[in-house]
């Protein structure tokens, strides 16, 4: 595992900037885990992630759908995952998960934890700690 970006205590205002450097620092195509606790910013990061990548859709939690597609510009599908509400690795078999993690498209994945068993070995991690003056991020690679 090698730190690609590391940054800290980042005002929540200055996420967007973030979500520019991970965007410009990921390959198309990569699964991208999100990691922290509730209410570190992980759907906010997304968001300028998603927006970071070309895509001009609204991005919001798939926390009860699962998983939301966005299209970028160039007709790329960017999948969003949030596996909060997961409560056994079944439910993640059963709609196919493993077809999005190896499909090529880029993924998002909030609450990978929760799916451990499934995520491939080659996911790279973003990695949000909340502190007292905002949060430290990290950008992980395999």
């Amino acid at each position: 595992m090698e730190t690609l970006l590391s940054g800290e205590n980042i005002k929540i205002e200055d996420m967007g900037l973030w979500g520019e450097k991970i965007a410009s620092s990921i390959p198309s195509g990569v699964i991208l885990l999100m990691e922290g606790e509730m209410g570190a910013g992980k759907t906010t990061l997304t968001k300028s992630i998603v927006k970071s990548l070309s895509c001009d859709d609204v991005v919001s939690s798939p926390t009860f759908s699962i998983v939301n597609q966005y299209i970028t510009r160039d007709g790329e599908s960017i999948y969003h995952f949030d596996f909060y509400r997961i409560d056994d690795i079944e439910e993640a078999y059963d709609m196919g998960c493993e077809e999005y993690f190896y499909s090529g498209s880029t993924c998002i994945v909030e609450w990978s934890e929760k799916v451990k068993e499934i995520i491939p070995s080659d996911a790279w991690i973003v990695r949000i700690e909340k502190t007292d003056e905002g949060r430290n991020i990290k950008l992980i690679r395999p």
